[in-house]
């Protein structure tokens, strides 16, 4: 099932850090559509961890971050009748650390769009681990015109 990841299936040659399955050194997050969303599993490994046990803020924050830009660029593509998604940056997004976050156990992710206008998406996330919310947050993400530097980066 992996190669029907958003992330395969739209952008096999991606870089990014937190989601480009061509970056062997990144966290290459696999996001599968939900009803008005996407959810994801995320196996921490030992250098994701702040300290023993537990998963770095910032590595939180990736996985919310480019979970949040897959399923605001699937929904704008969706609502425009495109079979290939816009190429979409974070304009802003915020997270909330409910709970230390483990490591070992998988991570459980899931995103909704909270609202649609154009080239414009709100999304909200959620991070879960064994059941348990341990950060949320949502975000603004834009899809970019020809002319920015982001402009077919996923190509």
């Amino acid at each position: 099932m992996e190669d029907e990841c958003v992330q395969m299936k739209h952008a096999p040659n991606s870089i990014c850090f937190g989601c480009g399955p061509a970056n062997s050194e990144g966290l290459q997050i696999k996001s599968y559509p939900i009803e008005n969303g996407l959810k994801m599993t995320f196996e921490t490994e030992d250098a994701h961890q702040a300290f023993p046990g537990m998963i770095n803020g910032g590595i939180i924050g990736t996985l919310l971050d480019c979970h949040g830009n897959w399923t605001a660029a699937i929904a704008i593509m969706e609502s425009r009748n495109e079979t290939e998604p816009p190429c979409t940056v974070t304009a802003r997004y915020s997270v909330k650390l409910r709970r230390p976050t483990p490591h070992g156990v998988p991570l459980e992710i899931t995103s909704q769009v909270e609202s649609l206008d154009g080239d414009r998406a709100e999304i909200s996330m959620k991070l879960t681990a064994n059941g348990e919310l341990c950060a949320q947050g949502d975000g603004l993400f834009v899809a970019v015109k020809e002319g920015h530097p982001a402009w077919h980066r996923w190509h």
